[in-house]
């Protein structure tokens, strides 16, 4: 399998539990270099749970997960699972940035303090350039004017595009969105839908956790319908939209519409 080919971010047989309660039951997934995967279902599903697998914010029980043909190397079994090499979660977490759900913007730090925290302290770049990139970023979202501005200051959609900002200036292999536009009015969620696919038009590789059935529809190059734990149906958005096989995935295409 050449580079092109292998993918960024892999999970194969992905089991994860919370004591007796069992989240993911054999989860699989593949996300190629300019590939977008979106994670759709019902709440409960499992969606946030398998990308933040995705990202070893969480540790899983069995399978693999894999990072450029690389795998996660354990220590322990079942629910004593860990991963055995600090490192290396280190090295795979800062390639994979994650914007989440509720910001998680520091709030005693300007917005441009926020972008740049992450490359000056954990990857030890020069200070001068990640400003300079910062800025860069902060203007591609559409903020460069709130550089000085704290997040308070913000609206949610603009804190929620510097959280995007702040992703991009680690200058990730992947991006992962956890729900981006859930926490935001509908007038504000366009703002940071706008955003997200100009990043798919870029083409830069990125698994999303969305509720928004037309973005998912939009950017999408493969979709995953999750219920339960398991992966009910999956394949490009155009026929997993158009014509569902599924009763479950049929049933939960109904409700979001009638929502």
């Amino acid at each position: 399998m050449t580079e092109a080919d292998t993918p960024v971010i892999e999970v194969r047989d992905l089991h994860k539990a919370y004591g007796s309660l069992e989240v993911l039951k054999g989860v699989s997934l593949a996300a190629r270099r300019g590939q977008v995967v979106s994670l759709i279902g019902s709440s409960g599903s499992g969606k946030s749970t398998l990308l933040r697998c995705c990202n070893l914010l969480e540790d899983s029980q069995k399978g693999d997960v894999v990072f450029k043909g690389e795998k996660v190397l354990w220590r322990g079994e079942g629910l004593a699972r860990h991963p055995a090499d600090k490192g290396q979660v280190i090295r795979i977490r800062t390639n994979l940035s994650m914007v989440f759900q509720q910001f998680n913007l520091w709030s005693h730090l300007t917005v441009l303090q926020n972008v740049m925290e992450a490359p000056v302290t954990v990857l030890k770049r020069d200070r001068a350039e990640v400003e300079a990139a910062a800025r860069r970023y902060l203007d591609k979202v559409g903020i460069g004017d709130k550089c000085d501005a704290f997040p308070a200051q913000l609206s949610g959609g603009q804190q929620q595009r510097a959280a995007i900002a702040r992703a991009l200036c680690m200058e990730p292999t992947a991006l992962l969105f956890d729900e981006p536009t859930s926490a935001l009015d509908p007038e504000l969620q366009q703002e940071v839908v706008k955003v997200i696919k100009a990043l798919a038009e870029e083409h830069r590789t990125m698994i999303l956790v969305t509720h928004d059935m037309r973005l998912a529809a939009d950017v999408s190059d493969h979709v995953i319908f999750l219920h339960l734990g398991r992966i009910e149906e999956e394949g490009p958005p155009a026929r997993l939209f158009g014509s569902p096989k599924t009763e479950r995935l049929q049933q939960f295409l109904s409700a979001t519409v009638a929502a």
